[in-house]
């Protein structure tokens, strides 16, 4: 989903004294030849003469990993599951040992198998991968046989040059190879990014499309993320470039691979729908009254050309497999797999090698759950284990101490749990005089990564917060910013969450202790927010008068559709999110005296 984006500012030095890490020079660029073009094919034709003219080809899809590469934990790591009788069950699912296992599982006994992914593979990552840039992440998608992914917004956190490292390979260039004799070797798989292109030059980033053969069978794939990506990601990652219509660019590239011969193409897009049902398998062509999907991905896949023959989309972390109607009115598959390796899709192609082309009235696809009771992948173990070493020093530090879940990214409702422990520590931490005077704190809801949850991740003991487990929730590291906003302003960007860019889908800004007001969903666009309603310490918000505001340096900037944030002067930058948050932690909580959730009641929302 939407987040700010900047990610952790380890330095070098601290990495190295903290986990004994070694450190080489040089960036090395070389991606293996022909890795583009290998078949993950396990059995082989049987028999001699005449092929069958038809041949089923398995694509295997996922979306949104985030580095998540252990299981995730909490209600962040279940799926939802409708039984029979109606009632909906939660199911532990996810990590890539497991991840690992059921795609390996599933390819047995089809030759043709492909798998492929719809970006945000890496970004917003917990400690395990977001330490070591995120290598450990390429490094298992290499293992797991990845084909192809399309790039997402949050492959863009640390801007083109670090993303092409993740492509081609080489150590960090700040931090060095993180093992001794070990070098990073980049993805293995190629990243497309059809529709974002260089200012300078006008040439697209990386590769806009690839080419999958085996056996004389080949299926092209379009790879693209969001146009609106520059509004979710910080200014500093989308520098120098520019990103294109989702529709336009794959409708240009499908006509490219057509003219060459290539019939059969899936488009990978990094941008996605809600499904009407939150179970993984609702049936989404359910004919009933609102049921079905909506979102932006419904407009884009009617307006693709009827020459792609299945969508695999992202970014709304959602699990869906639906069929939308092409330009021609003809039926065609669109899936998302959740997120988080919860899920996977498989999906069966019929190929026809008269035609080169998937008969696209037999496509079939469903969404598996990735169940944590299937036995682990050996090489994920020993790959977690590896990098788990590394991080020990930094991830097992407590920072403090909860009573019981505090619910963040697992939270349903609109004000959350976490949402309002993460406001409160940054209006402390910037409350005093000479951190900026900050009378009230803002944070995105798109920025809280995970729950904060009470059973023991390790060997630490239950209850106890670790620096993985808080880096986990504030992964970006941003800046906290304090601002000057009159009351005007603040009013304009409480109405942002529910009109302008967001007014289809509601961002509700997390706001810390004393502010209050009511939502009221019955109304539409800015008359949601209720505004004689808004009250800082029991008064009105006056509109001539200015206000201290603190926020993380993304939102200052109007990321995420808040524009009036971005109007802010007399700024002062404090400590990071992340500091501001285990600060909290150690002031307010003991072994003895753990942080407690705190009450839901800033927001009253009338439905």
């Amino acid at each position: 989903m939407s987040a700010n984006a900047q990610k952790n500012r380890m330095t070098r030095r601290a990495l190295a004294a903290a986990a004994g890490l070694a450190t080489m020079g040089a960036l090395v660029a070389a991606m293996p030849a022909g890795a583009h073009d290998r078949g993950h094919g396990h059995g082989h034709e049987h028999g001699h003469g005449h092929k069958p003219r038809t041949v089923d080809v398995q694509l295997l899809s996922f979306n949104d990993l985030h580095g998540n590469l252990e299981p995730p934990a909490g209600s962040a790591g279940n799926v939802s599951e409708t039984q029979p009788d109606g009632t909906v069950k939660a199911i532990p699912a996810g990590g890539v040992e497991y991840l690992a296992t059921s795609l390996r599982t599933a390819r047995k006994g089809n030759p043709y198998s492909v798998t492929a992914a719809g970006g945000d593979m890496v970004g917003a990552s917990p400690l395990l991968s977001g330490l070591f840039h995120d290598e450990p992440t390429i490094e298992a998608l290499n293992k797991l046989d990845l084909d192809v992914t399309a790039v997402g917004n949050h492959e863009f956190d640390e801007g083109a040059t670090e993303l092409a490292r993740l492509q081609n390979g080489g150590c960090h260039p700040v931090e060095g190879c993180y093992e001794k004799g070990r070098k990073f070797k980049g993805a293995d798989f190629p990243y497309l990014a059809a529709n974002v292109t260089k200012e300078k030059t006008g040439k697209p980033l990386l590769k806009p499309y690839t080419v999958w053969k085996k056996n004389g069978v080949k299926i092209g794939f379009i790879g693209v993320t969001l146009e609106g990506t520059p509004d979710i990601v910080t200014a500093n990652g989308v520098k120098g470039l520019k990103f294109h219509d989702e529709v336009e660019t794959i409708n240009k590239y499908a006509r490219e691979l057509d003219r060459k011969g290539v019939k059969s193409i899936v488009a990978l897009i990094h941008e996605g729908g809600a499904p009407a049902s939150t179970s993984y398998n609702y049936d989404c062509d359910s004919p009933g009254a609102g049921d079905g999907i909506s979102g932006p991905i419904v407009d884009i896949a009617k307006g693709i050309t009827p020459k792609v023959d299945a969508l695999v989309t992202g970014h709304t972390h959602q699990a869906y497999v639906c069929t939308v109607p092409d330009p021609s009115g003809k039926p065609r598959m669109v899936t998302s797999a959740s997120s988080f390796g919860k899920l996977y899709t498989d999906t069966t192609l019929t190929y026809d090698r008269r035609t080169n082309d998937i008969v696209r009235t037999s496509v079939k696809s469903a969404n598996h759950i990735v169940t944590r009771d299937q036995p682990k992948a050996a090489d994920m173990t020993s790959l977690i284990s590896r990098w788990n070493k590394l991080a020990a020093p930094i991830a097992d530090k407590p920072q403090g101490w909860i009573s019981a879940d505090i619910n963040g990214r697992g939270s349903t409702a609109l004000e959350k749990p976490l949402g309002n422990v993460i406001a409160d520590a940054q209006l402390e931490g910037l409350a005093p005089a000479d951190k900026g005077g900050a009378e009230v704190a803002f944070m995105n809801p798109g920025g809280i990564r995970a729950d904060l949850v009470h059973k023991a991740s390790g060997s630490e003991g239950d209850g106890v917060v670790t620096y993985g487990e808080a880096f986990t929730v504030q992964p970006f590291t941003n800046m906290m910013n304090v601002v000057d906003l009159t009351g005007a302003q603040l009013v304009a960007a409480l109405q942002q969450q529910v009109s302008g860019s967001n007014e289809a889908s509601p961002k509700i800004l997390q706001i810390s202790k004393g502010l209050t007001y009511t939502l009221d969903l019955t109304k539409t666009g800015a008359a949601r927010v209720v505004t004689d309603s808004i009250k800082l310490n029991g008064e009105a918000i006056d509109p001539a008068r200015t206000y201290r505001v603190a926020m993380n340096e993304f939102l200052a900037g109007g990321g995420d559709g808040f524009p009036a944030l971005g109007q802010g002067t007399n700024k002062l930058v404090g400590a990071s999110d992340l500091d501001m948050f285990n600060a909290y932690l150690a002031a307010h909580s003991s072994a003895t005296a753990p942080l407690a959730p705190p009450a839901t009641d800033r927001i009253t929302v009338v439905r």
